[in-house]
């Protein structure tokens, strides 16, 4: 074992890591969770509505603009889709000319219902929120959004819109009359954060008292690691998830914990071995590493399917 140095160890993980990253994985084009966009509407009445985002390019996933051809019309009547709209309703709006030249892709819903567009499948990245109100042929629309985020969330209060002076019109259609904010869930993000950081905390320390571990001097260089590495690990997860998504929150998950048990072993062989009377060899620190990592990461996947807004 003398030659089982922390610097070895680490060159050996890292190695290793690098091997699996490298590995070809064939992956479905079409696989895992989807970006979204999701518009809620406060203080909108019962009346009629139907809702659409219009988008900056003529096309995004299965969606894309009429090309004039009756093969291409996309409506509920002939396609009983919940996404499409019947054929009065989609008259209406692929005949809206909006004045920067953004496209109805051909799918809405009725918001007067939901209260809220939800577009779960390859949504536009650069969008406006369209309104269609049947009963008054009025239109009303927003400035243009863009998607900020892997599910990208915004708000748009009705109260105090002015339906009566929207009617589609040239002289009015460059004017934004609803005005969406960006309305992202950030308190509850970071709430998230810190209950993740603490139990992987609480659990990691638990490992610790049963692997022997009970000096204050070794408890506090345990919790000192701890707090750095997951602090540095989670705020990267939710990074990675609010830019990239579920999926790539996965992926990364299981390669920084990787090297966050590389990097916690090797500074349990040298300080936490330090502060330890009497000494164990190299080994008993790294299965220490490994033991407490894997049961806190098998704590979060199992926590991610219990609670799924925290975790």
């Amino acid at each position: 074992m003398k030659y089982f140095k922390p610097g070895r160890i680490f060159v050996v993980l890292l190695c290793a890591l690098s091997v699996f990253t490298a590995l070809p994985v064939t992956v479905s084009a079409d696989m895992g969770p989807k970006a979204s966009v999701h518009i809620q509407f406060k203080n909108m009445d019962d009346e009629l509505c139907y809702g659409t985002l219009l988008s900056k390019h003529r096309s995004t996933g299965p969606e894309s603009a009429w090309d004039g051809t009756e093969e291409d019309a996309r409506t509920y009547e002939d396609h009983p889709y919940s996404g499409y709209l019947e054929r009065s309703i989609w008259e209406a709006f692929v005949n809206y000319k909006d004045p920067d030249g953004y496209y109805f892709l051909q799918t809405g819903w009725k918001v007067s219902e939901a209260k809220e567009i939800a577009w779960t499948y390859y949504p536009p990245s650069d969008f406006k929120i369209l309104l269609y109100y049947p009963e008054t042929k009025t239109f009303v629309s927003s400035g243009i959004c863009k998607r900020y985020a892997f599910d990208t969330y915004y708000t748009v209060d009705m109260e105090g819109v002015d339906m009566g002076s929207v009617e589609y019109d040239e002289t009015l259609s460059t004017d934004e009359r609803l005005e969406a904010r960006r309305s992202y869930d950030y308190g509850r993000e970071l709430l998230s954060l810190a209950a993740r950081i603490v139990l992987t905390v609480v659990i990691e320390m638990a490992a610790a008292l049963i692997f022997g571990f009970r000096k204050k001097k070794q408890l506090l260089i345990l919790a000192i690691v701890n707090i750095v590495t997951q602090i540095i690990l989670n705020v990267s997860l939710n990074l990675i998830n609010y830019s990239s998504g579920p999926l790539a929150f996965t992926v990364f998950y299981v390669l920084f914990e990787i090297l966050v048990f590389a990097a916690e072993a090797v500074l349990y062989c040298t300080l936490l071995k330090k502060a330890s009377e009497p000494k164990k060899k190299n080994l008993y620190y790294i299965i220490y590493s490994l033991v407490a990592n894997s049961i806190s990461f098998g704590a979060g996947f199992l926590l991610a399917e219990i609670l799924p807004g925290i975790f």
